[in-house]
């Protein structure tokens, strides 16, 4: 297993090894800037996080596009990761980048794995977030994810909701600094 100095480093290459086209590639450098921009303004505040984790995680965050481009890019991920040799706590970025997460029940229903995917670790979280606030490779509001959740999944869908809260949450952490 190789430290995550050594992954920062070999990042860009492991995602083009395993297929990942180059606009995913441009994608996760840029929800990177975008992660290490608020993780640096949460550092600030004072809050204790690991800074190269977000980096590392939020370059491979998208590893599983190299297959699929579905929800379940997350799983397949997270699968590619771990036989990687990639340290776990990377694989979870990974694994529970996806929307605001994805619940047991949920996950169920769409045909993913057994598990909780929902992030947890402030660095998971952060991921998630950077994630969100980016299109292709271009900084987009929190409000335009939303409505695209939306349109897609309907207004009231769960996991709408969930992406609302997690705004709220993120914000409220943010608005600290």
């Amino acid at each position: 297993m190789e430290d995550l100095n050594t992954l920062k480093e070999k990042a860009v290459q492991i995602l083009a090894e395993v297929g990942c086209p180059s606009n995913v590639i441009r994608h996760c450098m840029c929800v990177r800037d975008v992660a290490l921009d608020l993780a640096e303004r949460l550092v600030e505040k004072g809050y204790e996080l690991n800074v190269l984790l977000v980096e590392v995680g939020a370059l491979l965050h998208d590893i599983g596009r190299s297959v699929t481009h579905g929800v379940e890019h997350g799983v397949v991920g997270a699968k590619i990761a771990r036989g990687l040799g990639l340290p776990e706590e990377v694989v979870r970025i990974i694994e529970r980048h996806v929307g605001a997460g994805i619940t047991r029940e949920e996950a169920e229903r769409i045909g993913l794995p057994p598990g909780e995917y929902v992030p947890e670790t402030l660095e998971e979280k952060i991921v998630c977030y950077a994630d969100k606030l980016v299109s292709g490779c271009r900084r987009a509001g929190i409000e335009a994810t939303i409505r695209d959740f939306s349109e897609k999944l309907g207004e009231d869908h769960p996991a709408v909701r969930r992406l609302m809260e997690f705004h709220r949450e993120m914000e409220a952490l943010l608005d600290d600094c």
